[in-house]
């Protein structure tokens, strides 16, 4: 399995929440490409993007939006690769609305769902890591030594 991760995003104001888990992705050394792409108003391009991952080499497929945080319930509907949801801060909940939008997935179409904003960024990439150690020897030693570390990098 390719380490390559497809990051989504559904609005260009997210990125100051993935800023943090760029040096864990590093750290773990697998490749992500972000794009900005919106179940709500780009629904056509997700799932064209969602069919197409696997065939374009990602491994993993991860939905970050707000609010009404569809975005990685959209990926998963058309998709057999694993998908990882992280809800946003903001709307009327601030946070709480898109966890509980993310996490609430019906039977048969599986999203893990990380914890809002930042560290839910940072818990994806290390949930990423631990998918891919699966098949990665030395991906598990790095893992090994950063629980270690007190799970720091």
């Amino acid at each position: 399995m390719d380490k390559k991760v497809a990051i989504l995003l559904g609005s260009k104001s997210d990125l100051k929440y993935l800023e943090a888990s760029k040096e864990y992705f590093d750290y773990f050394d697998i490749n992500y490409e972000i794009n900005i792409l919106s179940a709500h108003r780009t629904p056509s391009k997700v799932a064209e993007f969602a069919k197409n991952a696997r065939e374009n080499g990602y491994g993993i497929l991860i939905g970050a939006a707000g609010m009404a945080a569809h975005l990685a319930g959209a990926l998963k509907a058309h998709s057999t690769l694993p998908v990882i949801g992280v809800p946003l801060p903001g709307g009327i909940l601030d946070g709480l609305d898109s966890l509980l939008a993310t996490l609430q997935m019906p039977k048969g179409v599986p999203v893990a769902t990380m914890t809002v904003g930042k560290a839910g960024f940072i818990n994806s990439a290390i949930l990423s890591a631990e998918i891919f150690s699966i098949n990665d020897p030395s991906l598990k030693e790095k893992l090994d030594t950063f629980k270690e570390n007190g799970a720091k990098i």
